[in-house]
């Protein structure tokens, strides 16, 4: 299909200037000014200024300027702790037979930092941004289980608990009963929270200041052990954990 009459096509390159041009701004600079310094048309800044931001290659300051992100300022080490964790992952993966994830709890939203699944271990199809679910997922549930109560409200007070499935829990206090009754700790599980047909079960991860969730998903009617789910799932952690730690 042809572009708009009038639309500048986006391209790689356009990205790469928006990029540069921030990194020139060490305090941070408007999208107007990182338009005007690239040479791209507003809509095409704004546009890729989203994209970069959502993906974590900007950060959006409170002040509405833009500045390098994290994927950017500490591309090599992140890569290099997702590198050391992988191996975990994909043990985890091949023991259970299900696809193994792993989120970080980062500037107050829980993130997918990595997945690991196969032909005989599909992951599940993420139809919603996960930003906006950790309250239907167990990898989220998990996370915000590990909060302290102020972190927690602060997040709850920021997202809104949309019902993806019949099953979501929509009602904060609810679901803050359900985290604080979660048992046997520190195993939490969704069933067809986020999406029906698929049952996840997580556990925290921890480590210097880092905190996130590993986890697997199932099929709802695949028959699971319990036992050598949970076994499983808090060596990984316990060797993502080591992982971490190395990290600070």
């Amino acid at each position: 299909m042809g572009d708009r009459a009038g639309r500048t096509p986006i391209t790689v390159q356009h990205a790469f200037r928006l990029m540069e041009a921030a990194g020139s701004h060490e305090g941070g600079a408007p999208a107007e000014r990182l338009a005007r310094d690239a040479g791209l048309p507003m809509d095409t800044a704004h546009e890729l200024l989203w994209t970069l931001t959502q993906d974590g290659y900007l950060r959006r300051l409170e002040d509405g300027g833009f500045v390098l992100g994290d994927k950017l300022n500490e591309g090599h080490s992140a890569q290099d702790l997702l590198n050391r964790v992988r191996p975990a992952l994909a043990s985890l993966r091949d023991d259970l037979s299900a696809a193994a994830y792993l989120t970080f709890y980062e500037d107050g939203e829980i993130r997918i930092a990595e997945i690991v699944d196969g032909p005989k271990a599909p992951k599940v199809d993420l139809w919603v941004g996960f930003k906006d679910a950790g309250h239907a997922t167990a990898l989220g549930k998990c996370v915000l289980r590990e909060l302290d109560d102020e972190a927690r409200r602060d997040y709850l007070a920021r997202h809104a608990l949309a019902e993806l499935t019949p099953r979501t829990i929509t009602h904060r206090d609810e679901l803050i009963r359900q985290l604080e009754s979660s048992n046997p700790a520190p195993v939490v599980m969704d069933r067809e929270e986020y999406d029906l047909g698929t049952t996840c079960i997580a556990v925290p991860v921890h480590g210097g200041e880092k905190l996130g969730s590993i986890g697997v998903s199932f099929r709802a009617d695949r028959m699971y052990r319990t036992r050598q789910v949970r076994e499983s799932l808090l060596a990984s952690a316990n060797r993502v954990s080591r992982d971490l730690a190395l990290d600070f």
